[in-house]
């Protein structure tokens, strides 16, 4: 383990903000973190977890000691007639984990294909797509539990895994998770109830077909964070009464909407940040993409005062649109390494 110090982070958010850590160290192995925390302690250091750096906000300077986790490795712990269970290393690249499942002939994570990160962000904020979460395939997560100081599996169950939400939000700074387990599907159960994605699959209803085409669509509205530094989806899609959607709907017709099964209807942030006037639209070195009204780009050499002075114009014209409060979903960060409200 080499801890190192001024490291600039720039390289590893993915909406290329600069940002210099007072210590940094690349986590490879379970002993590897317990080395780093003890020195933090020592140091009197706050801890920040950096994953894939697809889904966080950074200030200009963080005096923290930065793990940077890279514990890699797939393996098999279980296997019936339906179903084959993997332990994934946290440092695995999402996207690359999900095509190689495909490529074994294990299903269930084909809509989520292309979303930016590591495997284990994807239980803190149960990522999801196209009608699909990661928590429905999360069988456990692998976590060193800093309160109690040692290593521990929690249940699925026990996440509490909702709409962008899990128990590792609710206490962002008790779990360093180290590893996730998948209980993924030997045959494949298409999910299509997005209607662009079951007009793109068409007839040929394979779990390849569905992988490719989620990932062509992808590629078309979303940006690439090379080209257009960027976080994905920057705000939830707002879910909200029956009452308050019909009231809305007098006037717009076309939201789109997505009943839930608690009643309540999901609605698409995009589609009110366009209808606001912000496809396309900058301020200043910020703006949201032109063919895409829910991605937040970094034109240029971008502060996070530039960021959040656009973000939050945004959601001021939504609300005084549709009196709709827009929430972000990346994570906002203090320069202690700890995160903060985004109402701050």
């Amino acid at each position: 383990m080499h801890i190192q110090t001024q490291v600039q982070l720039k390289p590893f958010n993915t909406l290329n903000l600069n940002s210099i850590a007072s210590h940094y160290v690349q986590v490879s192995s379970k002993q590897d973190l317990l080395e780093a925390l003890a020195f933090a302690e020592a140091e009197q250091l706050n801890v920040f977890i950096l994953s894939g750096g697809s889904n966080m906000l950074l200030p200009e300077h963080i005096n923290a000691l930065v793990l940077h986790m890279h514990i890699m490795g797939i393996e098999t712990l279980a296997e019936d007639e339906h179903t084959r269970t993997l332990c994934v290393g946290a440092g695995q690249v999402w996207h690359d984990f999900v095509l190689w499942t495909t490529t074994q002939q294990l299903y269930g994570l084909q809509n989520l294909a292309l979303i930016p990160g590591l495997v284990g962000a994807a239980p803190v904020q149960n990522i999801g797509a196209y009608g699909v979460e990661a928590g429905e395939f999360i069988d456990t997560v692998e976590v060193y539990d800093r309160n109690q100081k040692k290593f521990t599996c929690i249940a699925s169950a026990d996440c509490d895994f909702a709409y962008r939400h899990s128990v590792f939000k609710d206490d962002p700074n008790r779990y360093i998770i180290c590893a996730v387990q998948f209980k993924l599907l030997k045959t494949p159960e298409l999910k299509l109830q997005y209607g662009d994605l079951k007009a793109a699959v068409g007839d040929e209803l394979t779990a390849e077909n569905l992988q490719r085409q989620v990932i062509h669509i992808r590629q078309a509205k979303l940006p690439d964070p090379k080209e257009f530094p960027n976080v994905g989806s920057f705000f939830k899609n707002p879910v909200i009464s029956q009452q308050d959607y019909e009231a809305i709907a007098i006037k717009h017709p076309n939201l789109p909407h997505y009943p839930q099964a608690n009643g309540q209807v999901k609605i698409a942030a995009g589609w009110l940040i366009d209808q606001a006037g912000w496809k396309g639209k900058k301020l200043g070195v910020v703006g949201m993409f032109h063919k895409q009204a829910l991605v937040l780009v970094n034109y240029a050499d971008a502060t996070l005062h530039d960021v959040r002075r656009t973000y939050q114009a945004v959601q001021n014209d939504v609300y005084h649109q549709f009196g709709i409060d827009l929430e972000p979903e990346p994570v906002l960060f203090s320069q202690q390494g700890l995160i903060r409200s985004h109402q701050d």
